[in-house]
């Protein structure tokens, strides 16, 4: 065995694991990272990962392991990036353990993340999200269930993982009413619950029962739900909404975050700061939050009509001639 595979087993165990205390999901993703690494190093030398050294792992063949990601398996540029970054963990743990190879980790460590375009989050407006939490079959209990949660995700603007661990003790609905969370990072974080929310919790505890250390949305067994089943439970409704009600809600691709940038987005329409908006969500970055400024085009707009020359009324250009507005709106 050489040094690579003992080096690889103490960052999993001792740093991640008992110095880092990393979350389980952490754990896996880099497990992932690295596992795709090995096997594709050790399918294009013929070693078998044990016989890997760190000659084995220069720059060149990571940028080619990179390479592979992207066009052989497809991945997305955000995911190419995030395994980079597990790899970049792995060398830079590394780098102290094996000064003798400081010249190629230091190449592997150079290594840059890929630049992505940024798309303007997708988020719902005010008849798409009454659409939405309309959908569920409020007769039937799981569609009691699904409502529930929808107003709560709505609201709070909690994670798929933050909403399918929330315990019924979480949830305080009396003076204060607030939910206790959980985040990333094992941060704990108070979300203050809206009037609207407390009932509509208030009337499905009274039905649901359960001591507080049960989850508050269960599945049928009693079970947590699982991070799976919300998506797909938000996907479900939205498309329900979408041939029933709502047609503009086929043209978005909503899932549970979406739900997390609509409270975001409601947040800012109603004048909260971006630094409360960041508490509320659990983010520790104000730059996490700043990409809802670049959505919020009410923003731009009346920063637009301050802007006006003097002497005239602060609008938006409309032509008044009708070929006009045509070429105006190719």
């Amino acid at each position: 065995m050489t040094q690579v595979a003992p080096t690889m087993q103490a960052f999993f165990t001792d740093r991640l694991i008992r110095q880092r205390q990393a979350s389980p999901h952490t754990v896996v993703a880099y497990r992932d990272a690295v596992r795709l690494l090995f096997n594709y190093v050790s399918a294009t030398t013929g070693k078998m990962p044990a016989e890997l050294d760190f000659e084995d792992l220069d720059a060149a063949t990571i940028s080619r392991f990179l390479i592979h990601l992207e066009h052989d398996r497809g991945v997305s540029v955000a995911t190419r990036n995030a395994w980079l970054a597990a790899v970049r963990s792995l060398f830079q743990f590394a780098s102290y353990r094996h000064p003798e190879h400081a010249a190629t980790i230091a190449r592997v460590l150079a290594i840059p993340a890929k630049r992505q375009a940024r798309p303007l989050v997708t988020f719902l407006d005010r008849p798409e999200t009454d659409a939405l939490l309309a959908a569920p079959d409020r007769g039937r209990w799981a569609g009691r269930r699904d409502q529930t949660l929808l107003v709560f995700a709505v609201q709070t603007g909690l994670r798929a993982s933050e909403l399918a661990a929330v315990a019924r003790g979480a949830v305080q609905l009396g003076r204060g009413p607030h939910v206790l969370v959980w985040g990333k990072g094992r941060k704990e974080r108070a979300v203050p619950l809206t009037r609207h929310t407390v009932q509509t919790l208030r009337a499905w505890f009274d039905e649901r029962g359960g001591s507080p250390d049960e989850p508050a949305f269960p599945s049928p067994s009693g079970r947590p739900i699982g991070r799976d089943a919300i998506r797909k439970l938000v996907l479900k409704h939205a498309a329900t909404a979408a041939t029933t009600t709502c047609p503009s809600l086929a043209a978005k691709q909503v899932g549970v975050h979406t739900l997390r940038h609509t409270c975001a987005m409601n947040l800012l329409a109603n004048g909260v700061d971006l630094a409360t908006i960041a508490l509320w969500l659990g983010h520790e970055d104000l730059r996490t939050v700043q990409h809802y400024l670049h959505a919020d085009l009410s923003i731009k707009e009346r920063a637009l009509a301050r802007t006006a020359p003097p002497n005239t009324k602060p609008g938006r250009y409309r032509p008044s001639d009708p070929v006009l507005a045509f070429l105006q709106g190719l």
